[in-house]
């Protein structure tokens, strides 16, 4: 097997194919190609132009309502936002699985470097959102930024590159998360959501974002595979919790 999450996205479109009347002969007719391996990306910070771009850009919550950007940290302290790939996607559901359960909302209100959140943001769309969440186990916000607006302005970048096996995967294996990505899309079918969860070569990243007399990012990372999310120990770090 390659390195890649091509199984999943193949698997998906030829059970649309075959299941949903009118549904588009392939995954690629969403996703073109992009790139398939590990990207030379940069974990430049964001700069103050770029983020005075992004403050009123939308994203949407559960129901489907807009808010702008800016709204997710617009109250004094430090806001961490986990940008993730589709809302299908196993790997990403398993680190926020492992992110929840290792960093809680006391933890973060008693962070050395001053309270802190965490919020995540998604490319798909708002129906999914609750699937993703309980999928997840996570508990944190959701978002969702479909048109990926956010992932462009934030040059966060598209591969379908595996990369080196995380340690927040380290409780469950790649068959694994790509049996519950292609069973979550299956059962989407019937709601037609099955092709709403997102680009599934867009990859995403995490941002700290601080906001005292002006906003800034201090801190970011972004992903160069379809696994490649800051672990969690390096989020501790960042977040005063060690």
């Amino acid at each position: 097997m390659s390195g890649t999450d091509e199984p999943v996205s193949a698997a998906i479109a030829v059970a649309v194919t075959k299941e949903a009347p009118g549904a588009p002969e392939a995954q690629d007719d969403i996703n073109p190609p992009d790139f398939d391996g590990a990207v030379r990306t940069k974990n430049t910070l964001p700069s103050r132009d770029t983020l005075h771009r992004i403050a009123d850009l939308p994203v949407l919550d559960r129901e489907g309502k807009p808010h702008p950007f800016k709204s997710l940290y617009a109250e004094r302290g430090r806001v961490l936002i986990v940008f993730v790939r589709h809302f299908f996607c196993g790997n990403c559901q398993e680190y926020l699985r492992v992110l929840s359960a290792s960093i809680t909302a006391d933890a973060l209100a008693r962070a050395a470097g001053g309270a802190a959140r965490i919020v995540v943001v998604g490319c798909g769309e708002p129906p999914l959102i609750d699937m993703y969440a309980e999928a997840a186990a996570c508990a944190f916000p959701i978002y969702a930024d479909p048109t990926r607006q956010l992932y462009d302005e934030l040059d966060m970048v598209s591969t379908l590159a595996l990369g080196e096996k995380p340690a927040y995967m380290g409780r469950t294996s790649m068959w694994a998360s790509i049996v519950r990505s292609i069973s979550q899309g299956l059962r989407q079918i019937p709601q037609g959501l099955v092709l709403k969860a997102g680009n599934q070569r867009q990859v995403g990243g995490e941002f700290l974002f601080e906001s005292a007399a002006d906003v800034e990012v201090t801190w970011c990372h972004r992903m160069k595979t379809t696994r490649d999310h800051a672990e969690v120990a390096e989020l501790k770090k960042v977040l005063g919790l060690t």
